[in-house]
């Protein structure tokens, strides 16, 4: 059985029209849903890690006498104004809370200032917080103003 040139033109366009149709009837908006439902889930997460960190940073933003502390983060090389800003939102306001992050929260702050992974430890940024915080500006100057 031999097929001719016109008979195998007709064929290929039979198949390329089942294609089509089969692609417009395959429920392409089904995969569609599944994807915006997998990006809402995924903002909610990070929502609620933001949240997390807020809430482990936050009790000692506190002072005895119930004021909130509010440090000078700018003063720590590596932070810009705009960082304090955004360290601020995720809930670290003092040296103290900066000094005493957890290598998750480092990551997590990393991640959202968009900053590559390492660059607070690199910046030693809680060693310039506990420095602050005991009052030893002058060795914080010494070992990371007056060297750049």
């Amino acid at each position: 059985m031999a097929f001719t040139l016109n008979e195998i033109a007709l064929l290929l366009i039979a198949l390329l029209i089942g294609l089509v149709l089969g692609l417009m009837m395959s429920g392409r908006g089904k995969y569609k849903q599944l994807w915006r439902d997998e990006q809402l889930a995924h903002r909610q997460t990070i929502k609620d890690r933001d949240a997390h960190v807020a809430a482990t940073a936050a009790p000692s933003a506190v002072r005895a006498d119930g004021a909130r502390t509010q440090d000078d983060l700018t003063r720590i090389r590596g932070i810009s104004a705009g960082d304090a800003a955004a360290l601020n939102e995720a809930g670290y306001h003092s040296y103290a809370q900066i000094g005493a992050m957890t290598d998750e929260q480092q990551a997590t702050l990393e991640a959202r200032l968009g900053r590559e992974p390492g660059v607070i430890a690199r910046e030693e940024w809680r060693t310039q917080a506990r420095l602050l915080e005991t009052g030893k500006v002058r060795e914080h100057e010494r070992r990371y103003i007056e060297t750049r």
